[in-house]
């Protein structure tokens, strides 16, 4: 065990953070699956759903390991390249998109021969991510021209969002968000990052204009879907959403301050998604107050060690791509427990290394693994500096000996001199 975690680089305090969040995620997981269980998506095995949920988890971390094994400036270069991958995969969803339970479920994509599902929208906000942080610290030396970062820059991110806002509103207006975030970090001109968001709301008021004008059609077809949940949102009109929230509402409630314990929670059995979207309600009903608090706490405490590591970053891609994936993971998981308080309308944005689920788990670890990987460049560099330390001060002590040894040599010469030149020597040697 020592020689694994010896194995470990990076910085440890996320690593541990990490780890604790995956720990603690096997509870509360293994509880709410109870409802897929029993309600005709199983056999009433929960068992099967923990073992399940060990199996992403023990591949996320193995995502990780390998992944911040490579020198992060690697996907500098390949972010570039990756781009129109992602957005081929995402056209393909969109038109071929796999149907989940009946549902339009067009953000997702059947991986041949094997039964996993694919959500091409987590893998197209980490690479766009750091192809963001990539153009920004590339260009950081020149002034920025804002008709050549429209082509260079914006062209590519709009077109990537083009291509998930029809599907998944949500995760496209995390992702501008985030984007918009990372380019003032970045310090791009607030008065063209303001021109971005009056461009941003009118392409998005023409998607609705025209999703009105053609009803009917599938790349459409969940614009219906955004203003029913606003409005119900806004309502007190009962539903299956309001349905949810109430659920999850009643769940916090019953929690109090210690909870009712693990395993007892009694609205998982009612809960749609108990064990993704809506699993933060179901934490707060078995651990309470205080562990609704302590899972917020870890989270803010990676996002503080997060602004920790790009502080410490070498380099301004260091520091931006740790902002860049860092950041989204923790808004994520603000979102998600933002949803089970009614703060925020039911948006399908899950708790990142707690809610079960297996692409959005590895996602979230590839971002991670990346964030290491600068991490521990950072250390190898800082171990460089003192060993070459060490090894100037085992010279400089080298040749201060050399340079008393040969002090004493020279004074050793004096005095046999100045014995030889005394008469009164000569007489007391006979």
């Amino acid at each position: 065990m020592k020689e694994l975690v010896n194995k470990l680089k990076g910085d440890r305090v996320i690593w541990s953070f990490v780890a604790l969040l995956a720990l603690f995620s096997f509870m509360p997981v293994f509880s709410a699956s109870s409802n897929l269980a029993y309600i005709g998506l199983g056999k009433g095995n929960t068992l099967g759903y923990l073992l399940k949920h060990l199996g992403h988890i023990g591949i996320g971390f193995m995502i990780i390991y390998w992944v911040h094994n490579v020198p992060y400036l690697y996907f500098r270069a390949i972010s570039k390249g990756l781009l129109p991958v992602i957005w081929v995969l995402l056209a393909y969803a969109l038109i071929k998109g796999t149907v989940i339970a009946g549902a339009n479920a067009s953000r997702w994509i059947q991986i041949p021969f094997i039964k996993i599902t694919f959500q091409p929208s987590t893998l197209a906000s980490i690479v766009l991510f750091v192809f963001v942080a990539r153009y920004l610290s590339k260009k950081r030396e020149n002034p920025i021209d804002f008709k050549s970062s429209l082509i260079e820059l914006w062209l590519p991110v709009f077109f990537t969002l083009m291509f998930i806002l029809p599907s998944n509103f949500s995760t496209a207006a995390l992702i501008f968000a985030m984007v918009l975030m990372l380019v003032f970090v970045g310090k791009y001109p607030l008065k063209y990052i303001a021109v971005i968001i009056g461009s941003g709301i009118v392409m998005l008021t023409f998607f609705v204009l025209i999703a009105k004008a053609f009803p009917d059609s599938k790349f459409f077809s969940r614009v219906g879907t955004w203003e029913s949940r606003m409005e119900r949102f806004l309502s007190d009109k009962a539903d299956e959403d309001n349905y949810q929230i109430e659920k999850a509402k009643t769940a916090i409630a019953s929690g109090g301050l210690y909870g009712l314990g693990p395993g007892k929670s009694v609205q998982k059995n009612f809960l749609p998604q108990s064990s993704s979207d809506f699993i933060f309600a179901i934490i707060v009903e078995e651990w309470g107050l205080i562990g609704g608090l302590s899972v917020l706490g870890l989270y803010l405490l990676l996002m503080f060690r997060f602004v920790i590591a790009s502080h410490k970053a070498n380099t301004l891609f260091g520091k931006l791509i740790v902002i860049a994936l860092g950041f989204p993971m923790i808004f994520q998981a603000m979102i998600n427990m933002s949803v089970a308080v009614e703060l925020l309308p039911v948006t399908g944005q899950t708790l990142p290394l707690i809610s079960s689920g297996g692409s959005s788990i590895w996602m979230t670890c590839f971002a991670l693994g990346v964030i290491l990987s600068v991490t521990k460049k950072e250390e190898e560099i800082a171990k460089e500096l003192k060993d070459k330390q060490i090894r100037e001060d085992a010279l400089q002590k080298l040749i201060d000996a050399q340079i008393e040894s040969d002090t004493n040599e020279s004074k050793e010469e004096v005095y046999t001199i100045e014995d030889h030149s005394n008469p009164m020597n000569a007489v007391l040697n006979k």
